[in-house]
């Protein structure tokens, strides 16, 4: 299995990515990795071992970086020669299987969609998050690709969200909108316009509106919302999670509450659910968080190998096609 990394994206940049890919390669001994970026750079962060770099990992060097800053919209014209544009081209030319990057969502959104294309039958991709549950995780979308949506794009994410959690867990996935209320009523035109178009597909598994304080109780496998609703939910979510886990930091100091308190941790740890896919598009790209640490961009790794190992890509187009 070979995977692209987008070696300059994120707050850290290659002090984030060449760790957590070496971190990657001692856990999957199967896996090869290419680093994309600026070899200068890269270069001394990496072992002393020639065999290690030339059978296992690879670097591409690339002169230029899209920032945060860069409008999306010029990227295509301009960012070219970028790291992530090219770990795009590995992708998009069979090089590599799947796509990881901590970069400006934006750009890697115009990129995928210029480079990888969308499947047909899907209006626009969409991202998705893993959240964590008092019995299992679920899986949310869109988180922020796009802020406004329609009735059909709607349907279509929960499409493809029912279709990612039905191979990454091999069971029925529930299907839930999020709304301010569970009444029929209530909530936008387009999203009980969705709601009605998802009542009467066969093929997902819609239980109906879910309200935000449902999300990480286990009611739904996928919860589908706009990307503005959904970067909202999830940044604040995580913004909780990292209050909670410093209070019980500070409080519980004995050796018992300690060992408690450090499951407790790794249950809700929003870096254990860093790497949000890139649905919708014919090949797999994960994307990090900007200020992930080395370990949440390991995690983001792993959820770039399970969709690969289990054809998302193509089970989406091929399920969608029978669907939409």
């Amino acid at each position: 299995m070979h995977i692209a990394i987008d070696a300059m994206g994120g707050e850290g940049g290659v002090n984030l990515t060449v760790p957590a890919a070496l971190q990657a390669l001692q856990m999957f001994p199967e896996l090869l990795l290419t680093l994309v970026g600026n070899e200068d750079q890269i270069g001394p962060l990496l072992p002393r071992n020639p065999q290690f770099q030339t059978l296992r990992l690879s670097i591409l060097n690339t002169p230029d970086v899209i920032s945060e800053t860069d409008k999306p919209g010029n990227v295509i014209r301009n960012g070219k020669n970028s790291s992530m544009y090219m770990a795009a081209g590995l992708l998009r030319r069979g090089e590599a299987q799947a796509m990881v990057s901590a970069g400006n969502t934006g750009a890697l959104i115009m990129i995928g969609r210029h480079l990888i294309k969308t499947i047909t039958g899907i209006q626009k991709p969409a991202i998705v998050a893993t959240i964590p549950g008092t019995s299992r995780q679920s899986y949310l979308l869109d988180v922020g690709a796009n802020l406004d949506c329609t009735a059909e794009q709607l349907f279509q994410f929960a499409v493809m969200g029912s279709i990612l959690a039905k191979s990454l867990t091999a069971s029925e996935a529930r299907v839930g909108l999020l709304n301010i209320g569970v009444e029929n009523h209530k909530g936008t035109d387009e999203v009980r316009r969705a709601a009605k178009i998802l009542s009467e597909c066969s093929a997902v598994n819609f239980i109906g509106f879910i309200e935000a304080n449902e999300l990480f109780e286990g009611v739904a496998d996928v919860v589908v919302c706009d990307g503005f609703i959904g970067n909202v939910t999830i940044k604040s979510s995580a913004g909780v999670a990292n209050v909670v886990n410093k209070l019980l930091a500070e409080q519980l100091v004995s050796g018992r509450y300690t060992e408690a308190m450090t499951a407790f941790e790794a249950q809700i740890n929003p870096q254990r659910f860093n790497g949000a896919s890139l649905l919708g598009l014919q090949g797999s790209i994960v994307k990090s968080h900007g200020n992930a640490t080395v370990e949440g961009f390991v995690y983001a790794i792993q959820q770039a190998i399970r969709e690969v190992e289990n054809n998302v890509p193509q089970l989406i187009a091929e399920n969608v096609a029978a669907i939409i």
